[in-house]
């Protein structure tokens, strides 16, 4: 699958390209290629996305899995028409966009997931459990956390459910911007991206 706007088989589509919504987050281009990288996907894989926001990972995840599925889950109904825009923007059309809360909304989905995106989300340990019930052996859970509260909880939650070959990194990225007439670094902001696997 391709786009027009983004041809290229590489991730990392820049951030102005995708439409926004103001106060909804949009995982910047660094810090998405980082949670690809972790999700490890496939050609064919099926992915959830838990609190999937401005609907950048799907997009990106649906033009690099052309064979897979996408599940993009999302309580606002207003952000989910985000998502669908953003699809469209792209020309994807395997991601299928679910309005709910999890770790309810979760119960009722057919397909079993190979590998799941946590972008946010409470009770978090709650949704985890249900992700891993669903979760296919040998499949991968990765979130996110922005503070280390969320980092403790997450952390705790994949000990507690066994998880194997856990990874946590805190990317730490800068971007030349221009203000006035001076270019300078700005930081984005750091997260924390946490990973692990589902014993076969």
């Amino acid at each position: 699958m391709s786009s027009s706007l983004w041809p290229y088989v590489t991730p990392g589509i820049p951030d102005h390209l995708f439409e926004r919504l103001p106060g909804i987050p949009l995982s910047k281009r660094e810090v998405r290629i980082l949670l690809l990288s972790h999700l490890r996907l496939k050609s064919n894989s099926t992915l959830w996305d838990i609190g999937a926001g401005t609907g950048t990972i799907p997009v990106e995840a649906g033009l690099l899995c052309p064979q897979g599925r996408v599940i993009a889950i999302e309580r606002d109904e207003e952000v989910a028409s985000l998502i669908r825009r953003n699809c469209e923007r792209f020309g994807v059309q395997n991601v299928d966009i679910i309005e709910g809360s999890a770790p309810d909304c979760l119960k009722d989905l057919a397909d079993t997931p190979d590998c799941v995106c946590l972008e946010g989300g409470r009770p978090i340990k709650a949704i985890l459990q249900t992700v891993w019930q669903r979760l296919q052996p040998g499949g991968r859970i990765v979130a996110t956390a922005t503070n280390f509260e969320s980092l403790y909880a997450i952390s705790e939650g994949l000990a507690e459910l066994q998880a194997r070959n856990v990874d946590v990194v805190q990317s730490a990225v800068n971007r030349l911007e221009t203000r006035g007439n001076h270019q300078v670094f700005a930081a984005v902001d750091p997260i924390f991206v946490l990973s692990g696997e589902k014993m076969d």
